[in-house]
């Protein structure tokens, strides 16, 4: 599949947008008031579970969890929040697919709007990018704590696409289906994990040069600087000098 490697590479930019603790945690919690309104319990709600997993992953203090997931199944009061997503084109043609949770769609739409335009890009209609992209488990694991074979055979009996050597890591690639039962093979294995979500991955990448892949960069870190933003996935193929 086209742009496997582009999942490390986003992980990596975007670690060091994400350094701010606190923001994390309150991008995060607002996932978790989203999943828990369809049922607080993690063992029936497979997408409060992984979001509780990614909260974890992230050190996220055990009572910030439980008063989120309060919030989403109403026991405590809170924000009524609900899922949007926003399309556009960046520098270069490249196709950028953001994932929101949002308390008002009229003030966070004209706010989408701007940050594209300031960034050299276009703000789209609603599905003129989506169709480029396709939802998938993306599972890391650094090369140095498994023996690729292993890996392999593990992952793939367990249900998994695909396995790629990038490197520094292994990706797992799974279908959103499959994503929880591969990564708790995995972790009964004991092969620790680096990261690991359900995500937009692109069918295909665009390759763009160094100047064009700031550009793109400068306006992903805009993007998530906005407290409504939970995802950003884009087609571009940004080169490594640029990235990490």
């Amino acid at each position: 599949m086209a742009g496997h490697s582009h999942w490390s590479k986003i992980k990596r930019a975007k670690g060091a947008n994400d350094a701010m603790r606190g923001k994390v945690w309150s991008k995060i919690a607002r996932k978790i008031i989203i999943a828990a309104k369809n049922g607080g319990d993690p063992r029936d709600n497979l997408n409060l579970r992984y979001t509780i997993d990614e909260a974890k992953a992230v050190n996220m203090p055990r009572h910030t969890i439980e008063n989120a997931i309060k919030k989403g199944t109403g026991e405590l009061g809170g924000e009524n929040y609900e899922s949007a997503t926003y399309e556009g084109y960046g520098p270069g043609g490249v196709a950028i697919l953001v994932e929101a949770l949002t308390n008002n769609r009229a003030r966070t739409a004209p706010e989408m709007r701007m940050i594209f335009e300031k960034g050299g890009g276009n703000f789209g209609a609603s599905g003129s990018v989506s169709f480029q992209f396709t939802r998938q488990g993306v599972i890391s694991i650094k090369s140095d704590a498994v023996e690729e074979d292993t890996l392999l055979e593990l992952a793939l009996e367990a249900g998994a696409e695909d396995v790629k050597n990038e490197g520094e890591v292994y990706e797992v690639y799974t279908s959103p289906t499959s994503y929880l039962k591969v990564k708790e093979a995995i972790e009964a294995a004991k092969i620790p994990i680096e990261a690991g979500e359900i995500t937009n991955m692109p069918l295909n990448t665009i390759a763009v040069d160094a100047e064009t892949g700031q550009k793109i960069l400068k306006l992903i870190d805009a993007l998530d600087e906005n407290e409504d933003v939970q995802n950003i996935s884009h087609n571009a193929d940004i080169p490594e000098s640029v990235t990490v």
